[in-house]
C-alpha cells in the first residue's frame, strides 16, 4: 500500500565531489543516481588505498569550489569551469585548477570522471526538512538542507524530526502514474564530520554533529538506490510503501 508522506521540496545535484552542489528545478533519475552528480572528483595521486579521492574532509576548501556551465550545456553534462575560491574561473581538466588544488592540500591531485559516479554509500540520498531544522534547533544554529548534501529534500506532510528512519526497507515513488521514478531505501545515512562545515564559508560548526549524535544516534536522513528510473522534479508527490516484515514459520 502506498502512503502519501509529502512532496519534494528541493533537488540537488554535486557535479564534483565535495565541491558546491546545484539546486535544480527538475533531472533525470538513472540507475546511478541523479544526471550528472558525482561524475567527477580529485584523486590523491600518492594515494594507494581504495578510497583515494580527495573530499571536504581532509581539504574543507573544496566547498568553496563552484562548477559552473555554458550558458548553451545540454541539462546533465559536466561543467566546463570551476570558479575557485579567489574568483578564478578554470577549466575542469585544466592543469591550474589541479595545481590550484594541490597548493591547497599540500600533495598532488588529477581530476578523474567515472560514468558510474563516486558515492560514499549509495546513489541517492534523502532528508526531510523538519530533519533539518530539528538539528539546527539542537545545535543553536539556522541550518540549510545543502549543509547535509542531499540529492533530495522532502517537505514531510506530518513534519516529525528522523522519521526517514522509518522508511528503511521500503520504496519511495515520485510523482503520478505506473512509471513515477521509484527508489529502494537501503541504510540510514550516518554522518561524517562533513555536517559541521558551512556549505559557503566552509567554516567548521561541530554543535552540528554533536546535536544529530544526541537526536538519533549520528543518523539524519537515509540512502536508496534506483528502482525504477524516470524524471524528478519539484513539487511531486511523495509516496511510501513500506516494508513487509513477515515472520518466518518455525
Amino acid at each position: 500500500m502506498l502512503t502519501e508522506i509529502g512532496y519534494v521540496e528541493a533537488i540537488f545535484r554535486y557535479p564534483v565531489k565535495s565541491m558546491a552542489g546545484e539546486r535544480i528545478e527538475a533531472a533525470n533519475l538513472g540507475w546511478y543516481g541523479v544526471d550528472g552528480d558525482r561524475r567527477l572528483a580529485f584523486r590523491r595521486i600518492n594515494d594507494r588505498s581504495g578510497m583515494p579521492w580527495l573530499t571536504a574532509g581532509k581539504l574543507s576548501d573544496l566547498l568553496r569550489f563552484v562548477p559552473q556551465r555554458r550558458e548553451d550545456d545540454v541539462e546533465g553534462e559536466l561543467p566546463a569551469y570551476i570558479r575557485t575560491p579567489d574568483g578564478e574561473q578554470m577549466p575542469v581538466f585544466g592543469q591550474d585548477l589541479a595545481r590550484e588544488v594541490g597548493r591547497r592540500y599540500r600533495a598532488p591531485v588529477e581530476m578523474m570522471q567515472l560514468k558510474h559516479g563516486i558515492f560514499d554509500e549509495a546513489s541517492i540520498s534523502v532528508i526531510a526538512s523538519a530533519t533539518v531544522g530539528e538539528i539546527g534547533r539542537l545545535a543553536g544554529r539556522s541550518l540549510e538542507a545543502r549543509q547535509f548534501r542531499p540529492n533530495i529534500v522532502v517537505r514531510l506532510t506530518r513534519p516529525v524530526p528522523f522519521q526517514e528512519d522509518q522508511w528503511l526497507g521500503g520504496m519511495l515513488s515520485f510523482g503520478e502514474g505506473d512509471d513515477a521514478p521509484l527508489i529502494t531505501v537501503t541504510m540510514r545515512d550516518l554522518r561524517c564530520g562533513m555536517v559541521n562545515l558551512d556549505p559557503d564559508s566552509a567554516k567548521p560548526a561541530p554543535e552540528v554533529m554533536k546535536a544529530i549524535v544526541r537526536a538519533n544516534q549520528n543518523n539524519a536522513g537515509i540512502y536508496g538506490v534506483v528502482t525504477r528510473m524516470g524524471r524528478l522534479a519539484i513539487g511531486q508527490n511523495i509516496r511510501l510503501r513500506a516494508a513487509t516484515n513477515k515472520r518466518k514459520r518455525e
